[in-house]
């Protein structure tokens, strides 16, 4: 995790001293940790830029942990976001009774501009859904690792007090 007092004393960051003082951001517990899993996770499926400034706004409003719910979002990377996308527009299209998006051999962004007018609707509700599913399955996913570390630690505690 980032040094908290680097970022504190960060020229960009500095103004927001306050709200990066805030214990909550920097706390390593199950309940933050599971939400800023789910948190990222979530924003993750924004087909936004600065996806990782719109996490860290979110870990603030919802005070979980900061460094988690950034580093939540690389899961859209150049890589796995046209994938992720096409997944989104596909199941959004198929809600709504429309057709897909039609890949060319070699999208760019001056053809994803250009059909954006038309598949607006379908991706969203299509980044809706499986963000809103992505972050349940992270949270769950988050808290059930949390937990089964914590039985083993207490095991191999057990353990140890009776050898």
């Amino acid at each position: 995790m980032p040094d908290k007092s680097r970022l504190q004393e960060h020229r960009h960051l500095r103004h927001l001293g306050r709200v990066l003082h805030n214990p909550a951001l920097w706390h390593l517990n199950r309940r933050s940790a599971a939400g800023a899993v789910s948190l990222g996770l979530f924003v993750a499926w924004v087909p936004a830029p600065l996806q990782m400034l719109l996490s860290a706004l979110g870990a603030v409003v919802l005070r979980v942990n900061l460094p988690i719910a950034v580093a939540m979002v690389w899961v859209a990377n150049p890589v796995t976001m046209p994938p992720m996308f096409w997944l989104a527009n596909a199941l959004g299209a198929r809600l709504m009774g429309g057709p897909g998006m039609r890949l060319e051999s070699t999208p760019s962004l001056a053809w994803f501009a250009e059909a954006f007018g038309q598949i607006w609707q379908p991706l969203l509700l299509g980044c809706a859904i499986l963000g809103a599913l992505s972050a349940v399955v992270g949270y769950a996913a988050a808290r059930l690792l949390w937990r089964l570390h914590v039985v083993r630690s207490w095991e191999a505690r057990r353990r140890r007090r009776y050898l």
